[in-house]
């Protein structure tokens, strides 16, 4: 109980004490002490027998004058009298007393609750839970957020979601339907304290960005209504921000690593919405994803719900922004800008896209490059890990393999060096002008006699080269044959398989257990063809197919596989 709620009974006894001085007990007379306790008792044996059995104890206290204890007490004894001064002092006491009682009733309410005492939700309750997710603790509106969806029902459920414990401290209503879920694990906190959907009882939630705030009474019912009425998974309203919602088309493959965004075709109903907006959903089906509440919201959200089918309907009903909108300093933009793109590579990282394609054809890259490794480890058996995945190869190290192939190449024909495209590369090439789709290097074959022309080839014989454009050329550890890597951080490669001619047979000294690594007539190197491949045109065997089949089998162009089928089959993992 907090202090104020003492002060009435305290009060109220200290005003009796006031009107009734000490030594006084009633009914007795001022002076004059009271009978012993067996006189007492006899005296209301009698009272009761002259009255009646049924007599009170104010009639008992208060009897008639005549023939009375108390008239037997003598002439002095006179009853309790309330002065005017005393009854005064009483009133004043007591009407201060109900004053203090309301101030005290009123700092436990939440701000302007006598503004919404007329406008209070259905007599059911709420239905839906207000989730406050996308904010910056360094600058923000979410108290305004908060206290305007208050204003509209003051026993509207409010969640605010942190990773960690906001600072500067958030200035929330200290009142039961408001509470702070932090998501982050914390030694002292029970494991249900992280998990946010312990927070959320009601059956919708809506995920309501900072900067938003209700204005208009209903605003959500509206929603659970289009929600209800069916279509869409998610209905979304926009906020009248500077960062307008809009629909867009989503499609997400998770087996290319790729996010491809462009314009809805059905709009208002669509696959994600950009920009801000209110966005409500089930709260079984939110939290029935699996990174429910990963920052960005709406980027996370999306990438989800999109690959599941789920629409959303953009409504045209939009929300108000805050009277004080958060980030209006250039210095505030900057640094929340810094640290969203921050979080979202993070997330998408984490979410395994690796690429995310804009309307218009604008690329975000968040996988490898030169400065850090490669998206995969060493490769057993021929299979990389990803494909157990059910994934393909990242288009991040595709475009490493190519952006590789293509400066071997240049390099070898200014050298003079001949060279083809050799195995799993020459297939990519026949089928479809590139490199296969989960391969993970670039196979090229070169004449042993030629090595001697390029520069880097004949360094690599030494040892490691690092050159202008941080290529590394080396001699494979492996076997007898050479490797370009991407960067020293990144060893995405192409190999160089050096041959020679022998009575007719091209053939080498390095022997891998390749089901395609074997030797082949010198003729069909006689002459080399161009073939597009990887975004340039190389050099290939003529007569490809007969080459291809020769090395893999019969259909092999038309007929994809793994390259361990043994383990890993692409028909099985389809």
């Amino acid at each position: 109980m907090h202090g104020l709620d003492l002060v009435l009974p305290v009060a109220v006894l200290s005003a009796i004490a006031l009107i009734q001085p000490p030594g006084r007990e009633l009914p007795y007379a001022t002076g004059v002490p009271p009978p012993p306790r067996a006189q007492k008792k006899g005296w209301e044996r009698k009272a009761r027998l002259r009255m009646g059995r049924g007599a009170s104890d104010n009639q008992l206290l208060f009897p008639p004058a005549q023939d009375t204890p108390e008239a037997q007490l003598g002439p002095n004894f006179s009853p309790m009298r309330l002065t005017r001064c005393q009854a005064a002092l009483a009133a004043a006491i007591t009407l201060n007393l109900l004053v203090l009682f309301y101030v005290s009733w009123l700092q436990h309410q939440p701000r302007n609750s006598r503004a919404r005492g007329s406008r209070r939700g259905s007599t059911s309750g709420p239905r839906v839970t207000v989730l406050v997710r996308e904010f910056e603790a360094f600058d923000n509106a979410v108290p305004e957020l908060v206290d305007s969806f208050l204003q509209q029902d003051p026993a509207q459920p409010v969640v605010v979601a942190s990773d960690t414990l906001p600072y500067p401290p958030l200035a929330l209503p200290r009142i039961s339907n408001v509470r702070l879920a932090l998501l982050q694990p914390a030694l002292d906190r029970p494991a249900a304290a992280s998990r946010p959907e312990t927070y959320v009882a009601t059956e919708f939630v809506a995920l309501v960005p900072d900067g938003a705030r209700a204005e208009a009474p209903g605003q959500l019912e509206r929603m659970v209504e289009v929600l209800r009425a069916g279509g869409a998974r998610l209905v979304a309203a926009p906020v009248a921000s500077a960062n307008p919602a809009r629909c867009l088309a989503l499609n997400v493959s998770l087996r290319e690593w790729t996010a491809r965004y462009g314009p809805a075709p059905s709009a208002p109903r669509c696959d994600a919405v950009d920009g801000d907006a209110v966005v409500l959903l089930r709260t079984r089906d939110l939290f029935n994803l699996s990174a429910p509440l990963a920052r960005p919201v709406g980027t996370s959200l999306f990438l989800q719900t999109a690959l599941r089918g789920w629409t959303v309907q953009l409504l045209d009903a939009p929300f108000a922004a805050a009277h004080q909108p958060p980030l209006a300093t250039a210095h505030a933009r900057w640094k929340a800008e810094r640290e969203g793109r921050a979080r979202r590579a993070a997330l998408l990282q984490a979410l395994g896209i690796r690429l995310v394609s804009w309307e218009g054809g604008r690329l975000e890259w968040f996988g490898c490059n030169k400065e850090t490794p490669r998206c995969f480890g060493t490769v057993v058996g021929d299979t990389p890990a990803y494909l157990y995945e059910g994934r393909w190869t990242p288009p991040c190290c595709l475009r490493a393999l190519r952006e590789t192939a293509r400066y071997v190449v240049g390099v070898l024909e200014a050298a003079g060096v001949r060279y083809w495209l050799e195995g799993g590369s020459l297939l990519g090439a026949a089928r479809h002008g590139d490199i296969i789709p989960w391969d993970y290097d670039v196979d090229l074959g070169i004449y042993l006699e030629d090595v001697g022309n390029c520069e880097q080839l004949r360094g690599a014989e030494a040892g490691s080269v690092v050159d202008e454009r941080g290529f590394v050329w080396e001699k494979a550890v492996e076997g007898d044959f050479f490797r370009v890597q991407y960067s020293e951080s990144n060893h995405l490669h192409v190999d160089l398989w050096p041959f020679y001619p022998r009575n007719g047979v091209m053939t080498k000294d390095t022997w891998l257990d390749h089901r395609q690594d074997v030797e082949f007539p010198e003729h069909f190197l006689q002459p080399l063809v161009p073939l597009p491949f990887a975004g340039f045109v190389a050099q290939a065997p003529n007569n490809y197919r007969r080459f291809l089949e020769l090395k893999f089998g019969p259909g092999v162009i038309e007929n994809p596989e793994y390259p361990n089928p043994a383990l890993l089959s692409l028909a099985a993992s389809s």
